[in-house]
């Protein structure tokens, strides 16, 4: 699959594609690939908007997405984007608007192929913030949530 990978301050992360749509992001250590790409268009793009996205001056994502997962993932994938920059909600808020429940949202949450991009971070439990399957875990999260003002106990 085409990839590139960034440096972040979350760590090195890798974007794949297939298709003109973005798949996936990695947390990896390919310091050695750093900026290399197969040149696909969506790539460059994804890792503009990601760069842009760390540095403050993007706060909503425009890139096509086709993350893994079964509709009821999907339906997950698509609330987590619904989420505006520097909010938050709960996963029994997401599980309630499904007509679900909070575990399996939580582990929607968990399977998401495409963490930032799709804003799994701004999904919080009722008693505080939750896990982060991205690399760092629950660290991770709350300097995503500190890059957007998103859970003031952290700021």
């Amino acid at each position: 699959m085409p990839s590139i990978s960034i440096k972040s301050p979350v760590g090195n992360l890798t974007i794949c594609e297939s298709e003109g749509k973005v798949r996936s992001l990695d947390w990896q250590d390919v310091s050695e690939n750093i900026g290399t790409s197969s040149e696909s268009n969506v790539l460059q793009e994804a890792a503009h908007q990601l760069n842009a996205y760390f540095a403050g001056t993007l706060k909503t994502f425009d890139l096509p997405l086709a993350p893994k997962g079964s509709e009821f993932h999907q339906s997950v994938y698509s609330a987590m984007s619904a989420i505006p920059y520097g909010n938050t909600r709960t996963y029994g808020d997401i599980a309630k608007d499904l007509k679900s429940y909070g575990q399996p949202v939580g582990q929607a949450c968990g399977a998401n192929p495409i963490p930032i991009i799709i804003p799994c971070h701004r999904v919080l439990s009722a008693q505080g913030l939750g896990g982060f399957s991205g690399s760092g875990g629950v660290q991770t999260k709350i300097a995503l949530l500190k890059l957007e003002g998103g859970y003031p106990f952290l700021v």
